[in-house]
């Protein structure tokens, strides 16, 4: 059996596979390409906004989370559509539970937000 791929290599070999996996998503999945969109924006203004480093780590956090839950649900929706075009409960159980995995990470930035930023008005 051959050895895997170590060390520094195989970190080069996985940030090599990463990133290809962001091209895929930008490039195949326009609700990554929105909330990244949107997310950069509002990066700029967590950075911008006169609140503490702990309320800015999770103010940008929040948007990480969204997009990190995103990134999970494309991965899903495209091993579920590689299995097959019919309509199975159980593909449309897993893409179901995947958005709304999605909705509740849209729903954690929304109420971060709320606090803090609401916090400031």
């Amino acid at each position: 059996m051959k050895p895997g791929k170590t060390g520094i290599v195989r970190v080069l070999h996985a940030t090599r596979y990463s990133i290809k996996g962001l091209k895929a998503a930008w490039q195949h999945e326009a609700a990554f390409r929105q909330e990244s969109i949107i997310g950069l924006a509002m990066l700029v203004v967590a950075l911008w906004l006169p609140v503490t480093a702990v309320e800015k780590v999770l103010l940008i956090g929040s948007l990480f989370i969204v997009v990190i839950v995103e990134l999970l649900n494309s991965a899903i929706e495209a091993v579920v559509d590689r299995i097959g075009s019919e309509l199975h409960e159980l593909s449309g159980r897993a893409k179901d539970i995947a958005s709304a995995a999605v909705f509740m990470a849209l729903m954690l930035a929304l109420l971060t937000w709320g606090i803090i930023v609401g916090g400031l008005l």
